[in-house]
């Protein structure tokens, strides 16, 4: 049986009072460097929508029509007029997750962020894989 080693003395809580004779040790200050922020350039046109922007906007709009919440956008590309996004819905969830029905949605966005049109492309489970054509 291996000896035992001596207990090493804890340091007191914050709360606890410092005795005279022991000494806390101190932490060194850290340099925080300022941060510079990037200024961002005004849209090209009046009430263009960043990519970040017309996803939320295509996410929100789609839900708000489904009554399901997306669950992911798997594309997202500008078009024309707008954007053109590939959002994923839950359809039917099934036990065990593998599953649940999913379908894929074509949402077309204008300029400014409003729905134009949506449609359900594509229906699938969970747990499938796609495959190269």
């Amino acid at each position: 049986m291996a000896a035992a080693e001596p207990a090493r003395r804890r340091r007191p809580p914050p709360d606890e009072e410092v005795q005279d004779h022991e000494v806390r040790p101190s932490k060194p200050a850290r340099k925080v460097a300022a941060r510079k922020t990037p200024a961002r350039k005004a849209p090209a046109r009046r009430g263009a929508t960043g990519a970040a922007a017309a996803m939320r906007a295509a996410v929100e709009q789609l839900a708000e029509l489904l009554g399901r919440a997306p669950e992911s956008v798997s594309s997202l590309r500008p078009s024309e007029d707008g954007w053109e996004a590939q959002v994923e819905v839950l359809e039917l969830e099934r036990i065990p997750d593998t599953t649940s029905i999913l379908a894929s949605y074509k949402v077309t966005i204008d300029a400014e962020g409003e729905l134009i049109s949506y449609e359900r492309t594509r229906r699938y489970s969970r747990g499938m894989i796609d495959r190269p054509t």
